[in-house]
C-alpha cells in the first residue's frame, strides 16, 4: 500500500481547554470553514477533556468528526481515585484515545511500561490508542532520538504482541478510527514553544517508526500504519508536512483551539 492509499488523519488534542459552553459555537465556525467533502479525504478526529466529552460527541456525531479522550487508565477499575477506565470511555461512545502523551510522561510520570499497559488496555477495549512517542531537546542534542523513539516503541508492540487475547489477531491495521492503532511523533522539545521540526526532521524520524514497526509486525503492517507529526503542526507547515512520504496527519495543540484555522488545516489533507 502506498502513502497515497493512508487516509490523513488530522487530531485536535485541546489539552485542558474549552469549556462547556464552547463546544458547540466550536463546531459551528470549524464546520463553517471546513470544505464540503473533505471528510472523504481525512479523518477528523477531537481529543477533550472528560467532562466535556458528552458534550462534544453530542456536536460531533452528526457532523461525522470522531470523538477521543486524552488519558485512560489501564486497569479495569479500583482505588484509583481521578482515573477514568476502557470501559468508563466506551459506556459513553468514545472509542479513540490518546496514551502516553509528552505531557502525561513528562508531568505525571509515565513510564514506558504504563503506556504499553494503556495501549493493550485500549485494544483489548475496541479502543484505538493514539500512542505518543518522542524525544526531548537534550536526547535529541546528544543523538539520542533513535534510540529513545526506537525503546519506546519497542516496549509498546512487544507487549501488545505478547498479550494473550490480542496475540491471535491478524493485525492492527487502521482502517478506520475504531479498530487499530495510530503512533504520533511528538518531539517534546517542539510542543508547546512555537518551534517545529524541519520537514527532513520530521520525514527521517516518521520513516524509522515504520521501520520499527515493519521489524516487529511486518511490511504490510508498517505500509498500512498512520503515523502522525505532533510537534507543533500548525497553518504555516501542515501542507510541507502532509506532503512527506511517511506522515499521515497531524496531532495538533494549540492550533486545535481556533476552529478556523484548525478547520483550515483539515481542509490542505488530501488522500
Amino acid at each position: 500500500m502506498s502513502a497515497s492509499k493512508r487516509k490523513k488523519l488530522l487530531a485536535g488534542n485541546w489539552k485542558m481547554n474549552i469549556r462547556l459552553a464552547e463546544v458547540e459555537p466550536f463546531f459551528t465556525a470549524f464546520s463553517d470553514v471546513l470544505k464540503a467533502g473533505q471528510s472523504d479525504h481525512v479523518d477528523i478526529l477531537f481529543a477533550a477533556p472528560f467532562t466535556q466529552l458528552n458534550a462534544t460527541l453530542a456536536a460531533s456525531r452528526a457532523r461525522g468528526f470522531a470523538v477521543g479522550a486524552q488519558n485512560m487508565h489501564f486497569e479495569a477499575s479500583g482505588a484509583f481515585t481521578g482515573e477514568v477506565s476502557a470501559a468508563m470511555l466506551t459506556d459513553i461512545g468514545v472509542r479513540t484515545t490518546l496514551v502516553g502523551h509528552s505531557e502525561r510522561r513528562q508531568y505525571f510520570a509515565e513510564s514506558d511500561e504504563a503506556v504499553a499497559k494503556k495501549t493493550v488496555t485500549a485494544l483489548a477495549n475496541a479502543i484505538t490508542p493514539v500512542v505518543c512517542v518522542g524525544e526531548t531537546l537534550e536526547e535529541r542534542k546528544s543523538g539520542a532520538t533513535f534510540q529513545v523513539v526506537s525503546r519506546q516503541l519497542e516496549t509498546v508492540f512487544k507487549a501488545v504482541k505478547n498479550h494473550g487475547p490480542l496475540a491471535n489477531r491478524e493485525a492492527f491495521y487502521p482502517g478506520d478510527l475504531t479498530d487499530s492503532i495510530v503512533i504520533a511523533y511528538e518531539p517534546v522539545w517542539a510542543i508547546g514553544t512555537g518551534l517545529s521540526a524541519t520537514l527532513e526532521q520530521a520525514q527521517e524520524v516518521h520513516g524509522f517508526i515504520r521501520k520499527v514497526c515493519g521489524d516487529i509486525f511486518g511490511a504490510e503492517f508498517s505500509f498500512r500504519l498512520r503515523i502522525l507529526y505532533g510537534g507543533s503542526a500548525n497553518l504555516a507547515n501542515i501542507a510541507g508536512l502532509l506532503a512527506q512520504p511517511d506522515i499521515d496527519g497531524g496531532l495538533v495543540g494549540g492550533a486545535s483551539l481556533k476552529p478556523a484555522d484548525f478547520a483550515t488545516m483539515c481542509n490542505a489533507a488530501k488522500r
